[in-house]
């Protein structure tokens, strides 16, 4: 790491959407405490963040989001009736969802303003150093035996500075679902952004580079996102905030190796518990006979 370079030590997590998608599902609990096989959404992200060397994660929550804090809190019950019968196993997956050195905060988005104004309500917790952004949406699985895509990022800022988004090549008729950059390549997975622009139409994306849910910003962006005009859907857009970094400092896109299910739509989803099934240690096994035996 470069002795200019501060370490990423904060991330946050913008938890506070309603998950429409989802209802009626997410009517009465968070989209982000959905399971993917036996983990919610959010633990996925939060254990991605703890690979990546970061101990200090925030979440912007919103109202009925309730059961993020409990599922990060200690429950004294559950681990003294498993202590109890003798269920050692259990009871370390119970404790293990929350190591003794990482430390959780959460603060509210009182409306829902979009991603940037999320971000914006984290910013007296995060200060005035890099910090690294996670949309739970995205369970994003890094390569067989290899970083995470966050641990990924982390490697390259530690190197590069500025600030890294996290791109995947899309479909150009997808490129409306995207935040899209362009720029120029400084090697082989690193681009250096010179545009972005917040859900192109097809024949005005200036690349197909689409963002994927895994940021390091630097604070710098705090203040772009309080002064910037209300963007794309009425709403207070993070791609403004960062977009009106770049002819202030370094922005990069990383092309991450990894996959990215996109947990926000049910398809992807499926797709996840499906993929991470099949990988279980404990039903991996079974589950690929029982989809064999299926007449698909």
């Amino acid at each position: 790491m470069s002795a200019s370079t501060p370490k990423v030590r904060k991330a946050v997590f913008p938890v506070a959407g309603f998950g429409t998608r989802f209802l009626p599902a997410t009517k009465a609990q968070p989209k982000e405490m959905l399971p993917v096989v036996d983990k919610p959404l959010i633990q996925y992200a939060v254990e991605e963040a703890y690979a990546a060397g970061i101990r200090d994660m925030i979440f912007v929550t919103g109202r009925n989001k309730r059961a993020i804090e409990d599922h990060y809190d200690t429950a004294y019950e559950l681990e003294s009736q498993l202590e109890a019968s003798g269920k050692d196993a259990l009871l370390n997956i119970a404790r293990s969802v929350s190591p003794e050195d990482m430390t959780c905060s959460y603060v509210r988005q009182p409306r829902m303003l979009g991603l940037g104004h999320a971000v914006l309500c984290a910013a007296h917790l995060v200060g005035n150093e890099p910090f690294a952004v996670l949309l739970a949406d995205d369970l994003m699985v890094g390569p067989a035996g290899g970083d995470g895509v966050l641990a990924q990022m982390v490697k390259s800022h530690a190197e590069h500075g500025g600030s890294i988004l996290a791109v995947q090549e899309v479909p150009l008729e997808h490129v409306k679902r995207y935040g899209i950059v362009a720029g120029d390549a400084e090697g082989d997975r690193l681009t250096r952004v010179r545009q972005m622009v917040e859900k192109p139409n097809p024949e005005k994306a200036p690349s197909r580079l689409g963002v994927a849910g895994r940021y390091i910003l630097s604070p710098s962006v705090f203040e772009q996102i309080r002064n910037q005009p209300k963007g794309a859907g009425g709403e207070i857009q993070l791609t403004d905030g960062i977009a009106a970094l770049l002819d202030k400092e370094p922005v990069y896109a990383y092309a991450y190796e990894g996959v990215r299910y996109d947990c926000g739509s049910k398809e992807g989803f499926l797709q996840a518990s499906v993929e991470l099934a099949l990988q279980h240690p404990e039903v991996g096994d079974t589950f690929r006979a029982y989809l064999k035996s299926l007449a698909l």
